[in-house]
């Protein structure tokens, strides 16, 4: 699904959907005040959205995890596999599981961690506990009050912001928004703050800015022909990176987020990237939903978010680090 371009602005269209936004949010708000959190006995933070689409949660959960390794203690991710096949409480295996198994974030989140595919996340969360997890990573999860949460880290696109501001389905928001900021323990905004984001949120509300930073092994890229293809939440976003990059950007394909692709479809973009003399160029999201014979012939674009102030995010870490080293020694 993309997002439809009146999610951007408010308009008549935005304004006639309305009255179903009213009820999409009171649906919302009412299934998180009937719901008891669970306690499952280790620190659970929550990385997750307030609009529907991509903002970065996965890469801020990739982030978070690594920083948590790196201070000694053993996190575990939980996601609910959008876009998988698979229904029972899953520990995601790369050498086995596809996307089409277990969506695609849960294979990049795999790379760095033990992560858990779970449509129950309180069963996910008690198989990663009992596995060894000493901290729950959530990736998505804002809007589940099922497991009780130490720490909540709202992302925003900088790019997008929260587009017109309204509910679904006459916005792209998932609850009310002031709810959501109020839940938040603290801010990401990934990318340029280009609706002045920061400068909107309340007073004393920890804010933590992050951009994409392409992996130095792609430097050759700069200067070269490239048609790039992409099917995430804001496909542009991978294009502005490349355009940043220095790259030709002959020509771009944006598909529906989580997009599973063909072998005749790649096979066009490489026919198509060919007659224009460039470099067919996709993301590693992307990548683990192609067909395997065709992953060595495509190249991914493999980027790291950078932290304006990476102490900042340990400062924020701390409460959740501690009673797991705590509970070790």
């Amino acid at each position: 699904m993309r997002a439809p371009e009146f999610w951007r602005h408010d308009g008549l269209m935005a304004a006639i959907l309305s009255p179903l936004s009213a009820i999409w949010r009171h649906r919302t708000a009412s299934r998180m005040r009937r719901t008891q959190p669970e306690n499952v006995g280790v620190p659970v933070i929550c990385i997750g959205n307030a609009v529907a689409g991509g903002a970065g949660k996965t890469p801020v959960a990739m982030s978070v995890a690594d920083r948590l390794l790196m201070h000694g203690a053993k996190p575990h991710f939980l996601s609910r596999g959008y876009g998988g096949t698979t229904t029972e409480t899953t520990l995601v295996d790369p050498s086995r599981h596809s996307a089409s198994d277990v969506g695609d974030e849960p294979l990049l989140l795999a790379r760095h961690a033990p992560t858990w595919v779970a449509q129950n996340r309180v069963a996910g969360a008690r198989a990663a506990v009992s596995a060894g997890a000493e901290i729950l990573v959530l990736d998505d999860g804002f809007q589940n009050p099922s497991l009780q949460k130490d720490i909540s880290i709202l992302v925003v696109d900088g790019g997008y912001g929260f587009g017109n501001r309204r509910v679904m389905p006459s916005g792209p928001l998932r609850e009310y928004l002031d709810d959501a900021i109020t839940r938040a323990d603290a801010v990401a905004i990934i990318g340029a703050d280009h609706h002045n984001i920061e400068q909107s949120l309340p007073n004393g509300k920890p804010v933590m800015a992050a951009r994409f930073v392409p992996g130095v092994q792609d430097d050759d890229l700069s200067g070269q022909a490239v048609l790039a293809f992409a099917g995430i939440g804001r496909p542009e976003k991978f294009f502005e990176t490349l355009s940043g990059m220095g790259c030709d950007l002959v020509a771009t394909r944006a598909f529906a987020d989580h997009h599973p692709y063909t072998s005749d479809e790649v096979m066009k973009l490489l026919e198509d990237a060919a007659a224009a003399g460039a470099i067919a160029v996709t993301t590693e999201k992307d990548a683990v939903r192609l067909p395997s014979e065709a992953r060595d012939i495509v190249r991914t674009l493999s980027v790291t978010l950078e932290w304006r102030d990476e102490a900042a995010l340990d400062r924020l870490l701390i409460p959740a680090l501690s009673p797991a080293l705590t509970t070790r020694a």
